[in-house]
């Protein structure tokens, strides 16, 4: 059994404004640069493998709370949103010609206009995942940490998320022989750096 930890990524101009981003590459604005140099990776993680999606947001923000560089990983990538990249959900949600549904109503199969479903993105992060040896962090995306948490606690995507995916923080699962289960702590904070 291994320990995986997961973390988003820190802010973007898109994050900022409601923008799906998608795999569209936006970097890190400039406060969360500043906010992640204020911490670090907590006591027990500080050699665990670390990996990144392959977007600059994803990658700038491993190397600032681990201070080093991270293995980048094309199947933590963000899910694919297709043609909502670069639009608000407000606006799609306002729309009633978009498509849009909020997560909760998805189920593992919807997908966005060109875009990926949950199942898709499970099918391409599930090979990585299982391949791992020792205990790692991905700095990645809601989208990746979503499905990656929902296989962990039987949630499919029909009714409100058993977690909320937040920022400075690891959610820890447990893989072991093709399965992945919620881990004890299952969220871990990033340590502050003037501790």
């Amino acid at each position: 059994m291994i320990r995986f930890a997961m973390m988003r990524h820190g802010h973007t101009e898109w994050n900022r404004a409601h923008r799906i981003q998608g795999r569209t590459d936006i970097p890190l604005d400039d406060q969360a640069r500043l906010d992640l140099s204020a911490f670090r990776l907590p006591q027990g993680w500080q050699d665990a493998d670390l990996y990144a999606s392959p977007l600059l947001r994803a990658r700038d923000t491993a190397k600032i709370v681990a201070r080093r560089d991270p293995d980048t990983v094309d199947a933590l990538i963000e899910m694919d949103w297709g043609k909502w990249e670069g639009l608000k959900g407000v606006d799609l949600k306002a729309d009633p010609d978009s498509g849009f549904r909020d997560i909760e109503y998805w189920g593992w199969d919807y997908r966005p206009p060109e875009g990926e479903s949950p199942a898709e993105v499970w099918a391409r992060v599930a090979p990585w995942l299982f391949s791992l040896t020792r205990d790692s962090i991905a700095v990645c995306h809601i989208g990746t940490m979503r499905m990656v948490l929902a296989q962990a606690t039987g949630w499919d995507f029909l009714g409100p998320a058993p977690f909320a995916v937040k920022r400075n923080r690891l959610f820890v699962v447990e893989v072991d022989d093709g399965t992945v289960r919620i881990a004890d702590p299952d969220i871990v904070r990033l340590e502050r750096t003037d501790t």
